[in-house]
């Protein structure tokens, strides 16, 4: 596309010998003083001014930025390129195949359909760490990642052959956001003009995956979208979004030592989730930003969704050029970075302050080592009071009786030990006994597989794994935990016996440097074997415990942990046997590994005794900054990202021997229980029909506060007797091969069966029940049963749907299938009090229509409970091409009482009213195909 250049701001760049056209920012009256992220989206604006979808005004608006205004202006960000996960990829490329068939029945060409920006899908999602603390963990976890999902893949290398700038990194790579700042980012992008000139401009991105932020770090402009705007985005669709408040965030000061960037990173995720920065961006600056590292950096911005940010940006500087050197790109693209940051005002100068809508400021030295737990990441608690917080968190946890040596020392409790769950209040302090203040103990003996015999307890550490993007992208914590692990072995010291281990690099580079510094023994009898380059635990697959362990774990109900160097840790997230997670350094993991237990006190208790019978504390085995440093410097070459990214999209044997299908369209397996063809365009006619009030519907389900997209998307391990493992039973499927809902996204008949199905959702219509439950109000007594089964019930008798839940509904990680399995199940509209912006606009996307209770006002305060019926007009102003501020809603009670309200709609920006209309973003994109 050719811009119109309104401002003139069409120009050439000279780079060694090199010829570039740029779009100068200093064409644009009032852009120099713009924070370093919107001097991005200005000239995004600028490149792709068509005069329709992006106007000079638009530019302007963008100039003349208000800091203290509310955002209101809606502009089209047009992003460089898409990155995927496997996860989410999957259904991305499965809906592009489907509108390929859709488009020629609308008389269009399925050529069309076709990725118009660079898309590019890693798989690091698949693998789970079903083996681990064994020498051939990896190898045989592969094993079982192909023999699980070798459709999928097929489907996948079709994908990759039948649409043109589309790539994939096959299994075994490494974690998409890792290999998205090692490899695959660009900084600057470049590109054909289409009139034959090299254009330069900054590298942006969407993902499938929420924590794309962590490309932030690198000084690249990029976010989490819900798979159906990466796919719209992918087809040419720009991103509709409003002019965002930027909040400043000055670092001042150096990191301590003994202190790592994970504590950093908990420490501002803390901050910013209390100051507030849902929909907003975040900007780091200030002259403490040169002496964050740039791993540290990613690490940061990897973290933007936890504490609710669009984006977390570091600007470009000396750091950035070095990394990108380090990683091997060329000399002529990093010269390239240098040279085009500079001349359009995008290089750091710490001693210039933007204009911020908002400031805060942390001094790094002022950090102390942390976790964050048992449920949210935003739940820091400096490490020298883990042990009280996690006393005074367990009495929220257990249900077990309490031990008999402890009987009598909990208010209301007996001698035959009263249950504490119940009886208790949250938060209430025991009475102090002998043996402990604040703890229930419910100890079991257990025999474990090679005939010795242990104990566990509340509280204790089953599940310590290094995994994630967040910190294995990050050679000082990586370091830092193998040196940690070879002074713990120098010791003598060993990993408790119900403790199960696991070490998921973010890249191959990461076991480059462990083998070139001789660490990987160390780790290895620690039980640290290598078991994927994936996500593995922080996503759900962390593979089954030990039968044992997990048989005691469930038949005395202990609250046992997992502690995980991830980003996420949110109930029932990490493995079904766990309660209490926490997130932790990979220093900490092993430390924690060591302990074998949350109730540790690392200053005043040693983790065992060495050879000489002494005591050893954690101080004793904490290696030095100044050694990490050295390693660092030692152990980490150029060379090895060269090596490990010559041929990156080649794969292995495994891959490379996979028959790949070919053909324009897909051949769908009608007997596949991994990729089917969605329903989305079934039936779709070339314009779309006037949207419709809501009336006569019912509740599908009664939510809380905080209820996440990890409550609602399916996740994790397909239990027998779900929905989700009937249709697999009946498709002849073994509940050995039932595999993770994440490797069968591509099967809707599979999500629908899944979605509002974990193990910790709490629908309210019913009392004390937990999981995937409801009432069907179609049969007499409104009985409860699956919530799949009810929707079905009520799809049968074309009763439409509604969810109501509370304050911050949708937030964590951009899943699509919160979006889609809420459509397919039926529900038109979800009322809560607020949304976070991922799953809003996917709601959107899906054609659900996102409403909110009136200010101050909630289900409770209306005296909701869930038993009515839902009448909401008012919608159809949209068939006039206005968007509603409010519906008026109507809710009638058994014996004939309403209660009503306006509910106001968020429906924010044009575009989305256009998606709504049309049924979707899916039905909207393949609709203009077929006009144009």
């Amino acid at each position: 596309m050719t811009s119109k250049d309104s401002f003139g701001a069409r120009g050439t760049l000279e780079v060694g010998d090199a010829s570039y056209e740029v779009f100068r920012l200093s064409a644009v009256p009032g852009a120099e003083k713009l924070p370093y992220s919107l001097k991005v989206l200005t000239e995004n604006l600028l490149r792709n001014e068509d005069g329709a979808n992006t106007t000079a005004d638009h530019v302007r608006a963008l100039a003349s930025w208000d800091p203290e205004a509310e955002p209101d202006t809606e502009i089209q960000f047009t992003p460089a390129r898409v990155i995927m996960q496997d996860f989410t990829g999957v259904p991305c490329i499965v809906d592009l195949a489907t509108m390929r068939e859709a488009i020629s029945d609308l008389g269009g060409d399925p050529e069309k359909v076709n990725p118009l920006a660079p898309a590019e899908l890693v798989i690091d999602h698949s693998v789970i760490a079903d083996v681990a603390g064994s020498p051939d963990a990896f190898e045989r976890n592969v094993e079982l990642e192909y023999q699980r999902n070798g459709e999928r893949y097929q489907f996948l290398r079709w994908g990759q052959s039948a649409f043109d700038d589309f790539k994939v990194v096959p299994p075994g790579t490494g974690i998409v956001h890792q290999v998205n700042i090692e490899h695959l980012a660009r900084t600057v992008m470049v590109r054909d003009s289409g009139e034959g000139h090299q254009q330069a401009y900054p590298d942006t991105c969407v993902g499938t995956d929420s924590h794309t932020t962590m490309v932030n770090g690198l000084g690249v402009l990029g976010w989490g979208v819900g798979g159906i705007e990466a796919e719209a985005a992918m087809l040419g669709q720009p991103v509709s979004m409003l002019i965002p408040r930027v909040v400043g965030f000055k670092l001042t000061g150096e990191i301590p030592a003994g202190v790592t960037a994970t504590d950093v990173v908990l420490t501002i995720t803390q901050q910013l989730r209390r100051h507030g920065v849902v929909g907003k961006f975040v900007e780091f600056y200030g002259a403490g930003v040169a002496s964050v590292p740039l791993a540290n950096r990613a690490t940061i911005g990897n973290m933007s969704p936890e504490f609710g940010s669009t984006a977390a940006m570091f600007p470009i500087d000396e750091e950035t050029t070095r990394y990108l050197r380090l990683t091997g790109r060329s000399e002529s693209s990093v010269a390239l970075v240098e040279a085009y940051a500079k001349e359009q005002g995008l290089w750091h100068d710490p001693e210039r302050e933007a204009t911020y809508s908002e400031y805060l400021e942390l001094d790094l030295s002022t950090v102390v080592p942390s976790i964050a737990g048992p449920k949210r990441p935003q739940d820091r608690i400096s490490l020298s009071e883990s042990k009280e917080s996690f006393r005074g968190t367990l009495v929220d946890y257990v249900s077990a009786p309490v031990s008999a040596e402890l009987a009598g020392t909990f208010p209301g409790s007996d001698a035959a030990g009263t249950e504490i769950g119940g009886a208790q209040p949250a938060g209430q302090a025991p009475v102090e006994s002998p043996e402990s203040r604040d703890r229930a103990h419910n100890r079991v003996s257990v025999t474990l597989s090679d005939g010795t015999t242990t104990e566990l307890d509340h509280g204790a550490v089953v599940i310590a794994s290094i995994t994630s993007c967040t910190n294995t992208s990050n050679p000082s914590v990586m370091l830092g935990a193998a040196l940690l692990a070879r002074n713990a072995v120098d010791k003598g010291l060993a990993v408790k016996p119900w403790v199960k281990t696991s070490m998921a690099p973010g890249s191959q580079v990461v076991t480059d440097y462990y083998d070139k510094a001789g660490m990987w023994p160390y780790l290895e009898k620690l039980g640290y074997h290598l078991v994927g380059y994936g996500c593995t635990t922080c996503i759900g697959n962390s593979g089954p415990l030990a039968e044992e362990i997990s048989a005691a774990i469930n038949e005395n109900d202990l609250s046992v942990a997992a502690v995980l160097s991830g980003n996420r840790n949110f109930e029932g997230r990490i493995n079904p046997d766990v309660k209490m997670n926490y997130l932790a350094s990979p220093p900490l993991v092993i430390a924690y590994a060591l302990a074998g237990t949350m109730d540790f006190d690392f200053e005043t208790e040693p983790l065992g005794q060495d050879t000489d019978g002494k005591d050893v504390f954690l101080a004793d085995i904490w290696p030095s900054a100044g050694e990490i440093q050295a390693t660092i410097e030692d152990a980490i070459t150029q060379d090895m990202f060269v090596k490990d990214y010559a041929d990156v999209f080649a794969g292995d044997e495994r891959w490379r021997a996979l028959p790949t299908p070919d053909g324009n369209t897909f051949a769908w397996d009608s007997e596949s229980t991994y990729v089917r063809k969605p329903p989305y365009f079934d039936g779709m006619a070339a314009e779309p029909a006037p949207v419709q009030d809501i009336s006569g519907a019912r509740v599908l389900a009664l939510l809380g506060d905080s209820v996440t997209t990890d409550h609602i998307s399916p996740a994790g391990a397909i239990k027998g007797g779900t929905p989700a493992a009937q249709y697999l039973d009946e498709h002849g499927v073994d509940r050995k091969d039932y595999n993770s809902f994440g490797s069968r996204r591509g099967n809707h008949e599979v999500m629908i069966r899944g979605t509002f199905a974990n193990i910790r959702l709490r629908n309210q219509l019913l009392e004390d029940v937990a999981g995937g439950y409801t009432r069907d109000f179609t049969v007499d007594g409104a009985p409860q049963a699956f919530i799949y089964d009810a929707a079905q019930s009520y799809a049968a008798q074309g009763t439409p749907l509604v969810v109501l839940g509370g304050t911050e509904y949708g937030s964590g990680s951009s899943r699509d299938w919160a979006a889609k399995g809420t459509s397919l199940l039926g529900v038109k509209a979800v009322i809560v009090q607020s949304f976070e912006r991922i799953h809003r606009s996917n709601l959107i996307g899906m054609g659900v229509v996102p409403l909110q209770f009136p200010a101050g006002e909630s289900a409770s305060s209306l005296g909701l409970d869930g038993t009515e019926t839902f009448d909401i007009s008012g919608i159809t102003e949209l068939n006039e091409g206005r968007t509603p501020k409010t519906v008026h809603v109507t809710a009638t009670r058994a014996d004939g009482e309403k209660v009503e309200f306006e509910a106001v709609v968020r429906i924010d920006t044009p575009g989305e009213a256009d998606y709504y209309r049309n049924g979707g973003i899916l039905q909207y994109v393949l609709r203009n195909m077929v006009s144009a």
